[in-house]
């Protein structure tokens, strides 16, 4: 059986909470640590098995909508849109390695496309992401010419992109409408892309938690636990690990955190390793108050006897989007800059500046992982746009 990790893209209004709700019966944003006690923790946005009934419709549990007959489980999904961040795009980006596909959101009662839209579709395109279902959610609220109207500017829309050949699937998902539809959809469309799972274990820690209630006896109390995807190779319960950049002092010093890997948990349950493609929360012997609150978001698990270290210094080959909706000039020594460097988001001051290579100094400390993807954000006006991508060098 398949476990994928989807993407959701698309403007903030477009319904991706309602959306997630409606498939897995989760509001994305109420993630509170009184929500997620107990160490079964579901992480991202959330989780959900996508089921085969036996009339060969798809659903999201195995009641199959009252149909006759059991749903099998045949794909695990795992929704990301790692909250916090001050960008979906650039977030994504830097997380490219652990999307196996992208569902994107687009309102039938708004014209399309709508400036976030097509920076969402431009970040699809640019990072390759092939496997896309476009969603166009709001059906309710527009009458049947208005849908089929905006439909034929979604098509248009996406020719010439990564998305022209997506399947386009109108839902509401206030009413649960055509929500079997989208579930053949996304089985059929999102399979999972190829995992390294022989390279050096890397670990992207999205959140993480304090699990133990208040009052919890001092010999009852749980371990921190960190949340989050594994980028490749294969982590094991017991692994010595250490996590970087771990705890960063107000002065901004950095001490990576050693532990064991006590527990590892997914949507499934238990499991002895944590595998890319899916969501997962580690159980570890660290102090809770170091990961209470998503203090440890950012970081990264590595096995201990990893030579990867933190660093202020970064320096990052890159290119530049071309966009006509803001400055395309050169990067100058001295800007500030946004970066998304694998999970982690942090400020910088640019200390030099080629048209190839950025050596930048961080505000916060990252793990300084060769190959890494850097997403770069320009200040433009009131907010941070993304202007370009690249690696750690």
């Amino acid at each position: 059986m398949d476990s994928v990790i989807v993407g959701l893209f698309g403007h903030v209004d477009h319904g991706k909470t309602t959306l997630t709700k409606a498939l897995t019966g989760k509001w994305a944003d109420t993630y509170s640590e009184e929500v997620i006690r107990g160490i079964s923790i579901k992480l991202g946005y959330a989780d959900m098995g996508i089921y085969e009934c036996p009339d060969g419709s798809f659903w999201k549990d195995d009641k199959c909508k009252g149909k006759k007959g059991k749903g099998k489980l045949v794909k695990i999904v795992s929704f990301l849109d790692a909250p916090g961040h001050e960008s979906l795009m650039a977030t994504a980006i830097s997380a490219s390695a652990v999307i196996d596909g992208a569902l994107l959101l687009i309102a039938a009662n708004e014209e399309c496309p709508q400036e976030q839209t097509k920076e969402h579709l431009m970040v699809l395109d640019m990072l390759g992401v092939k496997n896309i279902v476009v969603v166009q959610t709001k059906i309710d609220v527009v009458s049947k010419e208005q849908a089929i109207k905006n439909h034929n500017q979604i098509r248009e829309f996406l020719k010439g992109t990564v998305a022209e050949n997506a399947p386009i699937i109108p839902v509401s998902a206030t009413y649960g409408v055509n929500l079997d539809k989208l579930l053949e959809a996304m089985h059929t469309t999102i399979k999972p892309i190829e995992r390294d799972t022989k390279g050096e274990p890397l670990f992207y820690v999205l959140r993480s938690f304090d699990i133990n209630k208040p009052g919890t006896p001092i010999e009852k109390l749980n371990g921190g636990v960190l949340g989050g995807v594994m980028a490749k190779g294969i982590l094991k319960e017991g692994d010595d690990v250490k996590i970087i950049p771990g705890y960063i002092s107000s002065k901004g010093e950095t001490t990576s955190l050693s532990t064991k890997i006590a527990s590892i948990h997914s949507y499934k349950g238990k499991e002895k390793e944590a595998t890319p493609g899916k969501t997962l929360a580690l159980g570890t012997l660290l102090d809770p108050s170091t990961t209470k609150g998503d203090k440890a978001a950012g970081s990264v698990v590595v096995l201990k006897k990893s030579d990867i270290a933190a660093t202020n210094n970064i320096k990052v080959e890159y290119s530049m989007l071309k966009r006509s909706d803001m400055d395309n000039t050169q990067i100058k020594e001295g800007e500030v800059l946004l970066l998304n460097v694998g999970p982690s988001t942090t400020a910088g001051i640019v200390a030099s500046a080629t048209k190839k290579v950025l050596s930048i100094n961080l505000k916060k400390p990252v793990a300084n992982i060769k190959g890494e993807k850097v997403a770069i954000q320009r200040r433009a006006g009131q907010r941070w746009r993304l202007a370009g991508s690249g690696t750690l060098v």
